[in-house]
């Protein structure tokens, strides 16, 4: 198995990221505009790029304080079974966002992508709790052949 890890300090408190990671209009501010769902464990969010089917997430955790968890239901068979995890630590005036996509079978080319769009998104995190405006998709950073 191989994972993408992230790391990022958010100027933020710590509730602040945790309700953008934890809720469907938090992740609608960072990562897609197309995110519905509910936020309860055992719930689902459904995040969708227009017309790319998107991802299904099984909501597996949420601990106010620090840690969110889904499982990727339903999306690119690579992603099929992948656990996505947020796990949020106060260090002074920082939050640290440790990130982590794992569980992927091997280090395919998609996988190599998703790392680079993962390490955007975070960015589009960081930018949204600290300032209210992310870079969310549709107007996510471009990295190649139109993702």
């Amino acid at each position: 198995m191989v994972d993408i890890l992230h790391r990022v300090g958010v100027v933020a408190p710590l509730d602040d990221v945790y309700q953008a990671v934890a809720s469907p209009e938090g992740v609608a501010g960072w990562w897609s505009v197309d995110t519905t769902g509910k936020s309860e464990v055992g719930g689902r969010l459904a995040v969708r790029f227009g017309d790319d089917p998107g991802f299904d997430l099984e909501i597996l955790e949420l601990d106010p304080a620090g840690r969110v968890r889904w499982r990727v239901t339903d999306g690119p068979t690579e992603w099929i079974g992948t656990e996505i995890g947020w796990r949020l630590d106060r260090r002074g005036e920082f939050t640290i966002v440790q990130f982590s996509h794992e569980g992927w079978r091997e280090p395919t080319e998609l996988m190599h992508q998703c790392s680079t769009k993962w390490a955007t998104f975070l960015l589009s995190l960081k930018a949204f709790v600290e300032t209210g405006h992310g870079q969310p998709a549709p107007d996510d950073v471009q990295i190649s052949d139109g993702h």
